[in-house]
């Protein structure tokens, strides 16, 4: 799985016109499945998104995670983020996952983000959204979460 975390002050989602998720401080993750990728690697990187330290404690060192200042979590599905433009100028997303499944592990990651984390919002899979956020710091951190061994 492939994701891109910001820290954000604010940020919010779009549809058609309407805010459909909207947090304040904390994290915008947008999200990718790929191919092959399995429920176990949405666990892994959904953990490490929440323990990651990158928010500022007293003194302004990064060393707060999400949970430490209870801040909220926007996931946004974005499968461009497996883009392949090494072939030429257009991008391929063969390496992304189908979209069947590239919806039901992003509606797991979203569930299992619910169960762990009081405050979670979303985009809406598959739909032309328009993402505003304010990055803080700028704070920008890409994830990856290889397919784990069998």
């Amino acid at each position: 799985m492939i994701s891109v975390i910001q820290r954000v002050s604010q940020a919010r989602v779009r549809v058609g016109g309407e805010v459909i998720g909207e947090i304040g401080t904390g994290l915008l993750v947008l999200l990718c499945a790929e191919r092959g990728d399995s429920d176990a690697q949405a666990d892994k990187l959904l953990a490490k998104i929440l323990k990651l330290r990158i928010f500022s404690d007293p003194a302004g060192k990064m060393n707060l995670s999400l949970q430490d200042v209870a801040g909220g979590l926007l996931v946004v599905s974005q499968f461009t983020l497996a883009a392949d433009v090494s072939g030429g100028n257009r991008p391929s997303f063969t390496a992304a996952a189908a979209p069947d499944d590239g919806r039901r592990l992003y509606d797991y990651f979203v569930a299992q983000a619910r169960l762990a984390h009081p405050v979670v919002q979303t985009g809406q899979f598959a739909a032309d959204m328009q993402v505003q956020l304010v990055n803080d710091g700028p704070v920008t951190i890409p994830l990856r979460i290889e397919p784990l061994s069998p």
